[in-house]
């Protein structure tokens, strides 16, 4: 089942990479905004390294500083690796983590039109690492550790790459409480972000099992139906719909994710906008800011949780 959940990951953000989405697209643009980034923040970066698929800004409760060492799990276009690599500045490094070649291919070609000259991306799954022990100081993600099969042993591997006293600044979704069976079974709704999510308290206790301390989840309030914003597109985190089932609002069906809809069928995104005005996802999931750190060195600031920011 984690093999098939991880093909189909990787298909379904092939898409979105191969895609023409970028912030030059008013829809993309403004999912960005709704979860956090500043229009300035999207203006320094290349357009094309974002593609409508955050929860959150990690880089807005990192506290980054110069000299750091950042990984993002997750990394896509490379979004959070180019306004983290401005923040630890030439003498850090902003390392980027993702296991589908299409996202490292636009994710590098944005590196080299935007002329970073601090930052890598290496092709892995993100419970496989490939940095050596306690080599990082920040680990952040956006919206893909939801997706991880297997969370404990990302939480593991992630506590292995920090340094004493590093830390992990995530935004991610998070359940509120249980899904229905047939989405929490889903394939479909896995992919789309949803059924891959655990419930706000079982996150907490496996980061301290894995051996974070001081563990911090925010609700961070944004309106998941944001995702409607852009046209033609099923957003990443909020399935699309075929024909609706009056006995489960959330049917979802194997569509490329955030891909365009053909031009002769404009009733995907109308059945996008259609779930979310009849089925309250903000009840049920919630874009979450995580924030945990390593044991070991005090952290350099007293408050760098993401209460500090909100």
């Amino acid at each position: 089942m984690a093999e098939q959940i991880l093909e189909s990951v990787k298909s379904k953000y092939a898409a979105v990479a191969e895609s023409s989405l970028s912030s030059d697209h008013a829809g993309v643009k403004a999912v960005a905004e709704a979860f956090g980034y500043t229009a300035e923040e999207l203006t320094s970066i290349p357009a094309e390294a974002n593609m409508g698929l955050s929860c959150g800004n990690p880089t807005a409760t990192a506290h980054l500083r110069p000299g750091e060492v950042v990984v993002d799990l997750g990394s896509g276009g490379g979004l959070d690796v180019f306004l983290a690599s401005k923040q630890v500045g030439p003498q850090g490094r902003a390392i980027g983590i993702d296991m589908t070649p299409a996202m490292l291919e636009r994710a590098r070609a944005n590196a080299a039109a935007g002329g970073y000259t601090n930052v890598d991306f290496h092709l892995s799954t993100i419970d496989k690492i490939p940095l050596p022990d306690a080599s990082v100081d920040c680990v952040i993600s956006n919206c893909v550790l939801n997706l991880a099969p297997d969370k404990p042993a990302v939480f593991r591997e992630i506590v292995r790459v920090l340094k004493p006293g590093g830390r992990l600044a995530v935004s991610d979704i998070a359940l509120k409480h249980e899904l229905p069976e047939a989405i929490a079974k889903s394939v479909a709704a896995y992919v789309g972000c949803i059924a891959g999510a655990i419930r706000i308290d079982d996150y907490r206790a496996e980061l301290l099992a894995a051996g974070f301390e001081h563990v911090e989840i925010v609700d961070s309030g944004r309106d998941l139906n944001a995702y409607a914003k852009i046209e033609n597109q099923s957003g990443c985190c909020s399935p699309a719909m075929d024909k609706p089932d009056a006995t489960n609002p959330l049917q979802v069906v194997e569509t490329s994710c955030c891909s365009p809809s053909p031009a002769a069928d404009t009733k995907l995104h109308d059945d996008l906008k259609t779930l979310l005005a009849n089925h309250d996802v903000n009840a049920a999931a919630a874009s979450v800011k995580v924030y945990a750190i390593k044991p070991g060195a005090a952290p350099a600031k007293s408050c760098c949780g993401p209460s500090c920011c909100a």
